[in-house]
């Protein structure tokens, strides 16, 4: 399909969205960073010196390193094995970046629970497409 003198790949909607509301979440964690900067006053380049910034701060930069995995991992995932759980699972990371942002901003020991479901859901992604390639090839 070409719109706007491009081709587009039709069919992958709610993957697209996923996509996007990851990187949408990752962008306002990114302005929230920059907001508790002020409001602590640690100007940068300083990513120290407040405990209460510093959880900002590595929300952010914790939410990086998961979205590294996640975003390719989504698209193989939802593309060779499921594309609904795919999405499905791309929702619920979107989610447990939530729960584990309200948990780290809260008091750095409630960051577990959302920690722990990121982690397991970027496994499941990683580890079933490799299994499922894997198997496939065989």
């Amino acid at each position: 399909m070409r719109t706007g003198g491009t081709t587009y790949m039709a069919g992958y909607h709610e993957l697209e969205l996923v996509t996007l509301l990851a990187l949408l979440e990752y962008s306002i964690l990114g302005v929230m960073v920059g907001r508790a900067r002020q409001t602590y006053g640690v100007e940068a380049p300083a990513t120290t010196g407040n405990a209460d910034f510093e959880r900002y701060f590595r929300v952010h930069a914790n939410t990086l390193e998961s979205l590294i995995v996640f975003l390719p991992a989504v698209w193989i995932f939802s593309m060779v094995v499921n594309y609904h759980f795919g999405v499905a699972l791309g929702l619920l990371f979107v989610i447990a970046r939530i729960l584990y942002a309200q948990g780290y901003l809260s008091a750095a020991a409630k960051r577990g629970p959302g920690a722990l479901a990121s982690a397991a859901i970027n496994a499941i992604l990683v580890l079933g497409s490799i299994i499922w390639i894997v198997a496939r090839a065989l």
